[in-house]
């Protein structure tokens, strides 16, 4: 479970204070699929931020399993973070010399477990995705949605309990749109992990089981039993 609770973020400097969430509160339950939805400018980023741990708020309390992230040590965080938490971009930063497989396998790398481990939790993951035929491809070999599903598998290596999107259908057609949302769904029932999808693409909004919608910092309105 997530819980939000009165989150405030202002950003200072010399000239002017700038807030850019105000008060927002919110909880969600484990295999939730949320679109956070809002005008360019109005904190989504800054929220997924926050919520991931790659920012801090100025007030409030983001309580993930009960722990209060927020109020752990640097080391303990990125742990935390590393163990618990995916993300996805709406660039997917693929290694543009690393196969699909090899940029799956870079989490385990960096948590030092075995090559055959790793080897075979990205393989499994490529084909969870549905690109198992495309383990030796580069990213320049992929179309964009390819690319977009490797990066969600990159994502997933660790099984997070949480997987955030930052506009991750951006860059790609209605068709590959809807066959990444078919993806997150099926994961989502296969590993019961909560998806946070910033997006201002209706077709991914009214795909997803509730919406957050965000209005000049302030947390508008909530559709579903959140």
């Amino acid at each position: 479970m997530i819980k939000i609770k009165n989150i405030t973020k202002t950003f200072k400097s010399d000239y002017e204070e700038l807030t850019v969430l105000k008060n927002i509160s919110f909880e969600i339950e484990d295999a939730a699929k949320i679109a956070l939805v809002g005008a360019s400018g109005t904190g989504k980023t800054t929220l997924l931020q926050i919520i991931g741990g790659l920012d801090k708020p100025t007030d409030g309390s983001i309580f993930v399993d009960g722990q209060n992230i927020n109020e752990m040590k640097e080391k303990k965080l990125s742990d935390f973070r590393s163990k618990n938490i995916g993300f996805v971009f709406q660039f997917h930063h693929l290694l543009p010399d690393f196969t699909a497989l090899e940029n799956v396998m870079i989490p385990g790398f960096i948590a030092k477990v075995g090559q055959k481990f790793a080897q075979k939790r990205a393989a499994e993951l490529l084909e969870e995705v549905g690109l198992a035929e495309r383990l030796k491809h580069l990213p320049s070999e992929l179309s964009g949605g390819e690319r977009q599903r490797v990066a969600l598998a990159r994502a997933l290596f660790n099984e997070p309990n949480i997987v955030l999107a930052d506009e991750p259908t951006g860059n790609l057609d209605n068709f590959n749109t809807k066959l990444f949302i078919e993806t997150i769904f099926r994961i989502s029932a296969l590993k019961k992990s909560i998806f946070i999808i910033a997006t201002h693409d209706s077709i991914v909004a009214n795909s997803l089981d509730y919406r957050l919608s965000l209005s000049g910092g302030a947390l508008e309105r909530k559709d579903g039993n959140l």
